[in-house]
C-alpha cells in the first residue's frame, strides 16, 4: 500500500522524501519498486548525501579522476571505495550506510621520530599498500609516533576511533617485550590514555631467549606504562580485511555541528617509554580515522 502511494506522488516530491532518509533506503526504495528508481538515482537525492564540503575534497583529488565522475550517485560510491587526497598522501571515504566522513593518513603525514634517518627508518614501496611509501623500521630505542587531524574535517556528531596501521616483518625484534602508551587529545583536552601491544609474543625461542636476558629491565620498564582500567590487560592488535593489522589508538566525539567552527585538532599517538630497549621490524602504513 505505502509503495502504491508514493507512485502516485510526482517525482520530485518522491526525491524530496528520500533525500531526508538514508543512502540504505533510497537503494532500498529502487530495488523495491521501479516506479522510484528514477527518484531514488537523482542528483538531488543522492547530493544530499555527500558530505557538505566535497567539492572541496574533490579539489584536492586528481583532477582527471574527477572529471570521469558521472552522477552524483557514482560519486558516493566512489567515496565509498575510497578517493586519494592532497598528492595521494591521504585517502578520504564515507560510510556507506549514513554517509559519515573517514580518513586514512599514509605514513608520509605522521610525525614519526627519526623517521627521516636512515639509520633508524626506511622508506620503500609495498605492493599491499594503497599508498606510494610505507616506513620500515630498522632499528631504534625510542619510538614515537603522531597523527593530527581537524575536528571541522570529520563529520560532527559522531564517535570516531583512531587506529594505526602497520605490519610485522619476519626479522621484527623487541615488539612484544612491553606495552607501549597509546593517547588521543582534542584540543587541550585529553581523551584517553592506554596500553597495547604491538606484537603478540608466541612463545618460540627468540622471545624466551629476549625475556630471559632483559626479564629485569622489561619489569622496570612495564611498570612506567599506563594499565588502563584496573584489571585491564594490553590491548592486541587485530586483523584487517586489506591484509594489513590494526591498534587502536582511542575514541574521542568529534562535537556537536554547533562545535565544528571551532576547528580544534586531534592528536592521536603512539609512545614507548624512553627506556633504551631496541626494537625493529615495524612496517607503518597510516592511521585511520573512522566513524564507530
Amino acid at each position: 500500500m505505502m509503495t502504491r502511494s508514493f507512485n502516485k506522488l510526482p517525482e520530485e516530491c518522491v526525491s524530496t522524501i528520500l533525500s531526508l532518509s538514508s543512502p540504505r533506503d533510497a537503494c532500498r526504495a529502487a530495488a523495491a519498486c521501479s516506479g522510484l528508481r528514477a527518484a531514488a538515482a537523482s542528483d538531488f537525492v543522492w547530493e544530499s548525501f555527500l558530505p557538505d564540503d566535497y567539492n572541496e575534497i574533490l579539489s584536492r583529488a586528481d583532477q582527471s579522476l574527477v572529471n570521469k565522475i558521472g552522477s552524483k550517485k557514482d560519486l558516493f560510491l566512489i567515496l565509498c571505495n575510497s578517493l586519494p587526497i592532497d598528492g595521494g598522501n591521504k585517502i578520504f571515504m564515507v560510510e556507506r550506510s549514513q554517509g559519515l566522513k573517514s580518513y586514512i593518513l599514509s605514513a608520509r603525514e605522521l610525525k614519526i621520530i627519526w623517521a627521516n634517518d636512515p639509520m633508524y627508518w626506511c622508506w620503500k614501496h609495498a605492493s599491499c599498500s594503497r599508498f606510494s611509501e610505507t616506513a620500515e623500521l630498522r632499528t631504534t630505542s625510542w619510538l614515537e609516533i603522531e597523527g593530527n587531524i581537524k575536528t571541522n574535517w570529520l563529520s560532527p556528531n559522531t564517535t570516531y576511533g583512531a587506529y594505526l596501521i602497520f605490519k610485522v616483518s619476519e626479522r621484527a625484534y623487541g615488539l612484544d617485550t612491553m606495552p607501549m602508551e597509546v593517547s588521543v587529545q582534542v584540543g587541550n583536552d585529553p581523551v584517553c590514555r592506554t596500553a597495547v601491544h604491538l606484537h603478540q609474543d608466541d612463545g618460540g625461542p627468540k622471545h624466551q631467549i629476549e625475556r630471559l636476558l632483559y626479564s629485569n629491565r622489561i619489569q622496570m620498564l612495564a611498570s612506567r606504562v599506563v594499565q588502563g582500567p584496573t584489571g585491564s590487560v594490553p590491548v592486541l592488535p587485530s586483523a584487517r580485511d586489506d591484509g594489513w593489522m590494526e591498534i587502536e589508538l582511542g575514541r574521542f566525539f568529534s562535537g556537536k555541528p554547533c562545535d565544528h567552527d571551532d576547528d580544534r585538532e586531534v592528536k592521536m599517538s603512539l609512545m614507548e617509554i624512553k627506556g633504551h630497549h631496541l626494537k625493529g621490524g615495524l612496517v607503518v602504513e597510516g592511521l585511520e580515522i573512522r566513524p564507530i
